[in-house]
């Protein structure tokens, strides 16, 4: 979800960055003045059906001409300082089409009135007086057409991450003059795959920091950690069980939520989109980044669902090489070392989105949107698809075999094994230290995805199989498994996988990347979940269990002397809580000496063929 608080848009966590550059701006071209802009601004408080007031500033063009349509976003991440339009990059090219921009403050937050609840549940439709996200769209919405003067009655909404979320709830419920929503990373289940959790493993440094900024206090606050590598802070701090006892005190409402539910129970399933989302009702553009290491999960997860409904082709899919809010800044030609050759998010900005809210709220262009719309990395360039994943691939398993391959053939021998040893007290850390805090100064959080995987290679604790390099290009498009036959001699344990792409050892286009372990997809499983995540169950000790490890989807090439790889762990540290490898039924309940080492056996035989099940286009 992340602080998405933008200078208009861009998140809150960047700030400080975004007005450097403004000021740097402003210092070259007219050190006394502020730049022009086309815009007026005001601030109110906008009366909710409650009662409640939320504070909201409203763009107006100065010459507007002919009447404008709104482009609404509501955050938690406070708008009061937001640039004008037209001087932020996220909404510049929305500003030269012209609209009255409204950005707003969401209950609790800021200065709006009212009690912060981190993504409020949906409301019973049949109390009269029940409030949610959509109510207060709803309300907003009506004010601003009977109250700005000179707009056509058209409303679009969007945002990233929460402000991605909000206009997803907005459009529940819609006001009849919300025509259009592009939402870009929208969380879509906080337990499966987004922000705090991946598929049973909870992400231990952004779960507690994201608690603390958001609810300590009214305003985005930073936890006041005692060591800039926060590694070594998380590995003193021990058992969950200390941040209630040591720091939080019970005062956090969504830590205590994540304390009380450690399983995906009802409290996870019904604030997730699946079980609020029918038919959509405006249109919908979903944007996802490939390397967001916030909500990748989300925006795939909404069009997926939400394409069940779809009979009005309004739902739309876009997935290009970003980290979070990556299409909402810069030009988007690389990502951390990772180049791409073209002005992607630039690209984005001005062909995808600028398009997009011209059509739907002021009948410009022919309204001829593909359906997917994704960047395929490796080949760097476009791609559309009339569906997603793509019907064109071929699924491929990509096996194990013995001595570190990686091979599409199946194994054929009797038996085959590679063994570790996991210790908990020595996890291996999800990023080159020192890990810094993760919206604090200097922090590498944002590129995190694309580092060198080097730094963790020939790790004891980590298991690694590649190919040869490749005599011909290998594209993988849609939907990737890893189905891994292992055992342990613990109770419980996690397992991460990471599929990589290995540059040649000579790579004259690039000299600094030889070698390079680029890692384009990966997740974690918390194997007392490989059979139901609504029940978990201890495993069984040294008894060989399949699990399922969901790692998304893709559209990437391996090229022509590349090597394809696979690493396999079971820590990934503080950005997930360490397993303790010793069953206890909630984890954030263990204690201390429930933490031990166990021994971890990946198998790669006939019978028990660990692989990768990739989806691959000749």
């Amino acid at each position: 979800m992340k602080p998405s608080a933008r200078l208009l848009a861009l998140p809150v966590f960047e700030l400080i960055f975004a007005c450097a550059f403004v000021l740097c701006a402003l210092f070259s071209h007219a050190q006394t003045s502020v730049p022009e802009t086309r815009y007026d601004r005001r601030e109110v408080l906008i009366t909710m059906r409650d009662g409640v007031r939320l504070n909201t500033v409203i763009f107006t063009p100065k010459t507007a001409g002919k009447p404008l349509p709104f482009l609404f976003r509501r955050t938690p991440y406070g708008v009061s300082k937001a640039p004008f339009p037209d001087q932020s990059s996220y909404t510049q090219f929305m500003a030269d089409e012209g609209y009255i921009f409204v950005a707003q403050d969401i209950r609790g937050r800021y200065k709006s009135e009212g009690t912060f609840e981190m993504q409020r549940f949906s409301r019973n439709p049949a109390d009269p007086k029940a409030i949610d996200e959509s109510t207060d769209t709803y309300d907003t919405i009506e004010w601003l057409l009977k109250t700005i003067p000179n707009n056509n009655g058209n409303v679009g909404m969007y945002g990233t991450s929460y402000d991605a979320w909000t206009s997803v709830m907005g459009a529940l419920d819609p006001h009849p003059a919300l025509k259009a929503i592009s939402e870009h990373a929208t969380p879509a289940d906080m337990w499966i795959g987004d922000d705090f959790h991946h598929q049973g493993a909870f992400r231990l440094s952004y779960g507690f920091e994201y608690a603390f900024m958001e609810e300590a206090a009214k305003t985005d606050t930073l936890f006041p950690f005692s060591t800039y590598d926060t590694y070594d802070w998380y590995l003193k701090l021990g058992s969950l069980a200390n941040v209630n006892k040591k720091h939080f005190l019970g005062k956090l409402p969504a830590w205590n939520d994540f304390a009380k539910h450690p399983n995906y129970d009802q409290f996870w399933q019904k604030q997730a989109l699946a079980a609020r989302l029918g038919r959509p009702k405006v249109a919908i553009q979903h944007v996802a980044g490939w390397w967001d290491q916030e909500d990748f999960y989300g925006p795939i997860k909404a069009y997926q669902i939400w394409e069940k409904g779809d009979a009005k082709q309004q739902n739309h899919l876009i997935v290009g090489p970003w980290n979070h809010g990556g299409w909402a800044r810069g030009d988007g030609r690389k990502l951390g070392n990772i180049s791409f050759d073209t002005t992607t998010s630039l690209t984005f900005r001005q062909s995808m989105l600028a398009p997009w809210f011209a059509y739907h709220l002021k009948g410009k262009g022919d309204g001829k949107f593909a359906e997917v719309t994704t960047f395929q990395t490796g080949t760097n360039r476009w791609k559309t698809y009339s569906q997603w994943p793509p019907t064109s691939a071929v699924k491929r398993n990509l096996y194990f075999r013995a001595n570190g391959r990686l091979s599409f053939d199946k194994p054929t021998d009797a038996s085959g094994a590679d063994r570790y040893v996991s210790d908990p007290a020595h996890p291996v850390p999800y990023r080159p230290r020192p890990i810094e805090e993760t919206y604090g100064p200097g922090s590498r959080w944002y590129t995190w995805l694309t580092e060198d995987q080097r730094f963790v290679h020939n790790r004891p604790d980590v298991l690694t199989w590649e190919t040869e390099p490749l005599t011909e290009e290998v594209t993988v498009t849609g939907t990737l498994l890893a189905r891994l036959f292992a055992a342990t001699t613990g109770s419980d344990a996690d397992w991460v996988v990471k599929l990589i792409d290995v540059y040649p050892e000579r790579y004259p286009k690039e000299p600094h990347m030889a070698g390079y372990q680029f890692m384009v997809a990966n997740d974690v499983l918390r194997g007392r979940f490989h059979r139901s995540f609504e029940k978990p169950q201890p495993l069984q000790p040294n008894k060989t269990e399949r699990f399922t490890i969901d790692l998304h989807s893709l559209d990437h090439v391996f090229r022509k002397g590349h090597r394809i790889m696979v690493q396999v762990q079971s820590t990934w540290f503080p950005i997930i809580d360490r397993n303790p490898q010793r069953y206890v039924p909630n984890i954030f309940e263990a204690a201390d000496a429930d933490f031990q080492k166990a021994t971890h056996t990946i198998f790669r035989s006939a019978a028990h063929p660990s692989h990768l099940e990739l989806n691959i286009v000749d």
